[in-house]
């Protein structure tokens, strides 16, 4: 074996060995920046922490789900989410925390409706990804809600379109859909998620067609 032979292997393998401990130190990084310790290291998350340890979620399917599980795309598949969400929402959160008070839960209300709209945005983006992780093939009990669901498939909503405060204090339901399209923070109008009315102008729409006939 030639001296550049040798040195091609030597190569190979400390970019191998190099690629190795770069993986691991990304999901090793990843994981420990996921963890409920590390997200209330930061005072304000404290407040939301005890939300949620005082919601219908903690406990209900038998686990104590922590910040993760719901802000953070978990698995394999969603691994790329859970990075940009840590790198970008993650810097941003982290400049605010020290740009903004609040050291007492009524300063941290004064931007919770700002804060609460981000994170539903992005589980619209991510199609509620992290609630579907849970409530697999949900079949709600209840004529109205079934009929819900099923028009949720032709109306291009998703869980967090409807499912708004259901783990933290409350703050003013918004439109996602609205806010996507105006890029900027839009709330929810009365009778937002009234779809029988449009319903009903379908079937009058096809009466008057068969008139028409």
């Amino acid at each position: 074996m030639t001296v550049l032979q040798k040195g091609a292997i030597g190569t190979l393998l400390t970019g191998a060995l190099l690629g190795i401990v770069l993986i691991g130190v990304v999901f090793g990084g990843e994981a420990a920046l996921s963890t409920e310790e590390f997200c209330t290291s930061c005072h304000s998350m404290t407040y939301t922490q005890d939300e949620l340890k005082e919601s219908t979620h903690y406990g209900a399917l038998g686990v104590n789900p922590g910040c993760k599980d719901c802000h953070i795309p978990q698995g394999f598949r969603n691994f790329h989410l859970a990075v940009y969400t840590h790198v970008v929402d993650g810097a941003r959160e982290l400049w605010l925390e020290l740009v903004n008070d609040y050291s007492t839960l009524e300063k941290f209300n004064e931007r919770r409706l700002i804060m609460a709209h981000d994170a539903r945005m992005n589980l619209k983006k991510w199609d509620s990804v992290t609630c579907r992780d849970c409530h697999k093939n949900p079949d709600p009990p209840g004529e109205d809600a079934q009929a819900a669901h099923k028009r949720m498939e032709t109306h291009g909503a998703t869980c967090i379109d409807c499912h708004q405060n259901l783990v933290h204090e409350e703050a003013p339901m918004t439109d996602l859909d609205a806010s996507r399209e105006q890029k900027k923070l839009v709330l929810k109008a009365d009778g937002w998620d009234d779809w029988d009315g449009a319903d009903e102008d379908d079937e009058d729409d096809d009466e008057e067609d068969e008139d028409d006939d």
